[in-house]
């Protein structure tokens, strides 16, 4: 198995359980490792046979930025049913972190991993 990955996928959303933070957008940076083959993508040379981390990437900002979860966790299996549906990804571990959540902390976040290794 192979590994293609998405590193600091940075956006903004509506996210928390508290009344102030309904009414904000704060930052959250995913990191995701897609399973993959790359040996078909390496042989032709073709984005046909390769994970599309530009069309991931684009779909995820694009939901992320226009979701209102309260939770992380809900937002994380979200986002993973999306990678996972849409682009044919095998298996996928999700990091979902919410920098500036806890004052003493970098970050807070959950990691997931969904579907099944090749």
């Amino acid at each position: 198995m192979d590994i293609v990955y998405i590193k600091g996928l940075k956006t903004d959303a509506v996210i928390g359980v508290y009344d102030w933070e309904r009414g904000i957008r704060q930052t959250l940076v995913l990191d995701l490792e897609l399973a993959s083959d790359n040996r078909a993508a390496a042989a032709t040379d073709a984005i046909e046979d390769a994970v599309d981390y530009d069309a991931i990437s684009g779909r995820i900002l694009a939901f992320v930025s226009d979701s209102e979860f309260e939770l992380i966790e809900t937002l994380a299996e979200r986002v993973a049913d999306i990678v996972l549906g849409e682009f044919g990804i095998p298996w996928l571990r999700l990091t979902l972190a919410k920098p500036g959540a806890v004052a003493a902390a970098e970050d807070v976040g959950v990691i997931i991993e969904r579907g099944e290794k090749p």
